[in-house]
């Protein structure tokens, strides 16, 4: 796997990221030899041809990148592949054209971009059909060897077995029958013959209680003969990218790489978000007499709704959003989470929430400091209080500011019970950990797409 942006990426999807950059490039590039011939270096040159496909390019992969062909949590079955691709292809020709109407300049002539579409439409079918059957191929893939009982190895040996785009097969579970049969003596020996007959590629180390049972020498002779060994809990973070909190000991947190909340780049970070709101603020702030207006109109009560919320260091503050609930949503005085189609809701509400508008007037706690642009979601005291004393290591997400949007927001949704809080916490932890404004700049990334396409409001 790749780090980039401190997120892991499956050397797969990467490859194919690159290989269809090229075939997009290239496509348009053939499509101007075609057309103009000898004289297609002058109309590459001279009218910047060049630049232009490269912009063509870039809105090609901005579009498949929102079909969600190159996101490894939602990577399409086959069939899927080709629809998709189809219809990205026929956004981008629609575009091509809106441009061409209002921007005359920008074609480049002679039906180059039309001739490219055909060609790269080919293209790519071609080239995900040849990629399907190349990463399926028992030489592209590697071979594992998990040991461990109990459900880190079973989560770790799940995720293998359901993301064939990682490249990697289990061959082989040691303890997946119980801890009976997973003797120091036994996985040792299974070491040993692995290490003569070289029938894996990774050993990846899923045990909880290592104390005399770890094979040391044996998984050392393994290391030195050229065979990987991975923890179980660090190769879940990069799979998943999220912490595993169950059976995670403190010594882990202490020692591991990350977790780098030091005075310069917090001051950096709280610098950008105070000028990122700024700039959402003037674009956003026509609209906010329209919203409180549809608000108005569409049910009894005030535009604004006010919550205690927990912040930086468990400090509770005052959170602001637009009202998106009936006034009476909570007449009983039992703090409740909102769920999937809630009654509650409004109609003005449930376009609100859908579009993540009913979040904006949160800019103004960011200004305040209370909040940053990226971070865990706040939660109310009520619910800390009980999640604290539920969920291990929950306090952790208390050491920055919540943010109006986050890793867990963009990778999970929205959390509405204590298993969700739980799953939410392992995305928080893992943002916490790998803190930078290059996965914060990834972050607002998928938030657009996140709202573009209407996923994860309730």
């Amino acid at each position: 796997m790749v780090r980039l942006f401190n997120v892991y990426y499956p050397t797969r999807v990467l490859v194919l990221f690159g290989a269809e950059a090229l075939i997009v490039c290239a496509s348009f590039l053939l499509a101007a030899v075609i057309r103009f011939g000898a004289d297609s270096s002058l109309v590459l040159g001279y009218e910047y041809g060049t630049f232009k496909i490269l912009a063509v390019t870039g809105l090609a992969l901005f579009l498949f990148y929102q079909a969600d062909l190159y996101d490894p949590e939602r990577l399409p079955s086959p069939g899927e592949v080709y629809s998709r691709l189809l219809v990205g292809l026929g956004v981008l020709s629609i575009l091509l054209a809106a441009l061409g109407y209002f921007f005359p300049s920008f074609p480049l002539g002679g039906g180059v971009f039309l001739i490219g579409l055909s060609l790269l439409t080919l293209a790519l079918l071609v080239w995900r059909s040849v990629f399907s059957w190349l990463i399926r191929r028992p030489i592209l893939r590697e071979k594992v060897c998990v040991i461990g009982p109990g459900n880190r190895a079973k989560r770790l040996v799940e995720t293998l077995r359901t993301h064939p785009e990682l490249g990697m097969d289990v061959l082989d579970w040691a303890g997946a029958e119980g801890d009976e049969s997973l003797t120091r003596e036994a996985v040792a020996a299974s070491l040993a013959k692995m290490a003569r007959e070289r029938t894996v590629d990774r050993v990846i180390v899923g045990m909880t209680d290592r104390r005399g049972t770890l094979p040391v020498r044996e998984l050392l002779d393994l290391r030195l003969s050229g065979i990987k060994i991975e923890d179980a809990t660090a190769l879940l973070e990069k799979v998943s990218g999220k912490i595993e909190v169950e059976e995670l000991y403190p010594s882990w947190l202490i020692f591991s790489e990350g977790f780098r909340l030091s005075p310069v780049p917090m001051a950096v970070r709280r610098l950008v978000s105070l000028l990122a709101s700024l700039v959402c603020l003037l674009v956003l702030t026509p609209l906010f007499p329209l919203i409180a207006l549809a608000i108005k109109l569409s049910s009894a009560g005030p535009v604004f709704y006010r919550q205690q919320r927990v912040g930086k260091n468990g400090i509770v503050f005052t959170c602001y959003k637009f009202r998106t609930m009936r006034s009476d949503a909570e007449s009983q005085g039992t703090p409740s989470w909102a769920s999937d189609n809630d009654p509650r809701v409004t109609m003005v509400g449930r376009f609100l929430r859908r579009t993540r508008l009913d979040e904006t007037p949160q800019l103004w706690n960011v200004l305040k400091g209370e909040m940053g642009f990226v971070g865990p979601r706040p939660e109310r005291p009520e619910f800390v209080e009980w999640l604290s004393q539920e969920i291990p290591y929950y306090h952790l997400r208390h050491l920055i500011r919540p943010g109006l949007t986050g890793w867990a927001q963009v990778r999970f949704g929205y959390g509405a019970s204590l298993e969700e809080a739980r799953e939410k916490l392992k995305y928080d932890l893992y943002y916490i950990k790998n803190l930078s404004l290059s996965l914060d700049l990834l972050i607002v990334f998928q938030t657009v797409k996140i709202v573009l396409l209407g996923r994860g409001s309730r």
